[in-house]
């Protein structure tokens, strides 16, 4: 009778247990399907394998237990009416716990596969945005490395044609300086219009003397 007294004690003690552990087990499926950061990264994976792992051994304990009842019910005279409902239905219970259980994993199952694909989803999105973000900037800078070249180049050709008025400027004004130079000195034009007129005279007389000598030269010839 005692042998049946502490068996059905621990028993008890058992279902509780494993009902408060199967409630926190059930609670992971909401919170993953609420969450949205990565499964892997918060760590519900491991919270729910070390959850699944303890109502596992809960769950075979229960079964040692009620084997052991089971045993004793067999015996006669060994258990009174009442102690037999109660070894039934503790068996019952542990035959409903044992589905509950397998239930309930399929559930977290669906739960963590779903909440993976998601996340895979969101990184994948994450990813082209990030991509597209970058693509975006690379592009930014090439144009503004062309407009920076652009700049550059209009700079340039501002100053060359500021430097090319500066110079003719500067050449109208020598210019101007020797026709000045050239009209406060009327002897300078007089020389140079002697110079002139004397190779216009060099020139006649080298024609001249030239054509003597053909002249010379064809009656020589036809002599």
């Amino acid at each position: 009778m005692s042998n049946y007294e502490q068996l059905h004690r621990q028993c008890r003690t058992l279902e509780n247990l494993f009902d408060t552990k199967l409630t926190s087990y059930s609670q992971i499926v909401s919170a993953i399907s609420r969450s949205t950061d990565d499964v892997e990264a918060s760590g519900s994976r491991e919270r729910w394998k070390d959850l699944e792992i303890e109502l596992d051994e809960l769950l075979e304990k229960l079964e040692e237990i009620n084997e052991q009842l089971l045993a004793l019910s067999k015996k006669p005279d060994s258990l009174s009416p009442s102690m037999l409902r109660a070894v039934e239905n503790h068996r019952v219970v542990y035959q409903g716990s044992s589905r509950e259980l397998q239930r309930t994993k399929a559930n977290v199952k669906n739960a963590l596969d779903q909440a993976n694909l998601l996340s895979g989803v969101r990184n994948d999105i994450d990813a082209y945005k990030s991509s597209a973000a970058d693509s975006l900037l690379a592009e930014r800078g090439r144009i503004d490395s062309s407009h920076r070249m652009a700049d550059e180049i209009l700079e340039q050709a501002y100053e060359t044609r500021a430097e090319f008025s500066r110079q003719g400027v500067s050449l109208a004004g020598i210019s101007t300086r020797m026709v000045n130079v050239l009209n406060s000195m009327p002897g300078i034009n007089n020389v140079v219009a002697m110079i002139k007129s004397r190779r216009r005279r060099d020139s006649i007389i080298m024609g001249v003397v030239i054509g003597f000598c053909i002249l010379l030269l064809l009656s020589y010839l036809w002599n």
